[in-house]
């Protein structure tokens, strides 16, 4: 069983170093050849270079948003190309984000086993050459299928970045890279349909799929030549898969680790079903054009990374994490209420503009919402950074995948089931954050 909150609490302030006291333990990218291994590493060292990790490791986090956002301009082209039903050919979208879910639960334990540096090399390069066979399917079935390999590949990207960050980090100082890579990663789903319809203009779908694997192979020679290893070999795990499916479940038996971990997949399934419903409720239900529902889409995004920074930049360190998530949590609550008030009629009928502000609002939380639970939950695992890591990423992407077609399920004519998830969602994570991670308890 789990330890209480405050005994768990206090075993980790006492063998979690600091801040500095990890960069002193880990290599950092731009460290000597010698820190490659993961060999000792200066605070100052990591200060210098921690513009290039940040973009290197925003570059990882981004990878996959552009796989999946890319390839949406081109979905009819691929529908009339490979002479495929418009359903097969959404499957190679559900494959992507279903081999980015498993992916994780394999790269995190072998990351703490092995380092980070290794097993991110290996699944950048079958990420590329994955890649590179999209652009040859003959057919939508094999698509599927490479787009699957393609997602369990890509997966590393996202478990090793979290994981890297663990590594470097802790604290507050980890709270506000978190927060940092938002910046990175909450731009990424805006522009990739943006640069896929330019692609477009060029060539057909299969160059999308040419760009990403040049996009891929640029990113892991990066990788290869600036990022060295993090996870020192006296930090590693030896056992086998079974020892990393122990490390796993006693992580599941964390209580606090378990609330923060469901409480950020649903804030994360929020996300998903707005991402999933909004083209269809701008457009569809109130009458948007393209170009407005562009632009809208756009401006929430930005209001997400805008939270973030402030997030990192200014609540961090003034303002306890838990206070931060507790407030982004109440505001992506009230804010899907209001929107289900507004989408169910018993206000009368609302235009446009109220359902865009209560968009706008639910969305810029999860500036606060999503980095501080990554953070809580990673600052409990020092021991198993990449298996927790895999842990949250794939928790995320299975919720998120069961939400978003939850939104449509009662038809085309009516924007309430989407509020009514996203309010289920953020009601369940307040109550895992409040009944799991008991942050008052933890704070005594």
């Amino acid at each position: 069983m789990a330890e209480s909150g405050v005994s768990r609490a206090q075993q980790d302030d006492a063998h979690i170093p600091s801040a500095g006291s990890r960069a002193d333990e880990a290599a950092t990218p731009g460290a000597s050849p010698g820190t490659r291994s993961g060999g000792p590493a200066a605070t100052e060292a990591a200060r210098r270079t921690g513009l290039l990790t940040t973009l290197v490791l925003g570059g990882l986090t981004a990878l996959p948003p552009l796989s999946m956002d890319m390839y949406l301009p081109a979905l009819p082209a691929v529908t009339q190309s490979l002479h495929a039903p418009a359903a097969t050919v959404q499957l190679t979208l559900t494959a992507c984000l279903t081999g980015m879910a498993l992916g994780q639960v394999v790269v995190g334990p072998l990351s703490d086993r092995w380092g980070r540096r290794r097993p991110l090399l290996i699944g950048m390069a079958v990420y590329v050459l994955a890649t590179l066979i999209c652009v040859f399917a003959p057919t939508a079935e094999l698509l599927i299928g490479f787009r699957l390999l393609q997602g369990l590949a890509g997966a590393a990207g996202i478990v090793i970045a979290r994981a890297v960050v663990r590594d470097l980090y802790d604290g507050m100082e980890m709270a506000r890279f978190f927060s940092t890579l938002m910046l990175i990663s909450g731009v990424a789903p805006v522009v990739a349909p943006l640069i896929g319809g330019q692609v477009l203009r060029f060539t057909d779908w299969r160059g999308i799929f040419a760009v990403l694997a040049v996009v891929g192979l640029l990113l892991t020679l990066v990788v290869w030549k600036w990022l060295h290893e993090t996870l020192p070999p006296a930090d590693r795990h030896t056992g086998g898969f079974g020892d990393a499916l122990r490390t796993m479940r006693g992580l599941l038996a964390d209580r606090v680790f378990a609330g923060y971990m469901i409480a950020g997949s649903l804030a994360f399934a929020t996300l998903f079903s707005y991402v999933s419903a909004s083209p269809f409720v701008v457009q569809e239900i109130y009458g948007a054009s393209p170009q407005t529902f562009s632009l809208l889409f756009g401006i929430n995004s930005v209001g997400l990374v805008v939270v973030g920074q402030i997030n990192g930049k200014v609540l961090v360190g003034r303002v306890s994490l838990d206070k931060a998530l507790a407030f982004g949590l109440s505001v992506v609550v009230l804010a899907a209420a209001a929107l289900l008030v507004m989408t169910s009629g018993i206000v009368g009928e609302v235009g446009l503009a109220p359902i865009a502000a209560a968009l706008f609002v639910l969305m810029s939380s999860m500036g606060l919402a999503m980095p501080n639970t990554n953070a809580q939950a990673l600052m409990r695992t020092k021991h198993a950074a990449g298996s927790a890591s895999a842990l949250l990423g794939t928790s995320s992407f299975l919720v998120g995948a069961v939400a978003s077609p939850l939104v449509g399920i009662a038809g085309e004519d009516t924007a309430v089931p989407m509020a009514v998830v996203q309010l289920v969602c953020g009601l369940g994570a307040m109550a895992c954050f409040l009944g799991m991670c008991r942050p008052w308890r933890r704070a005594e």
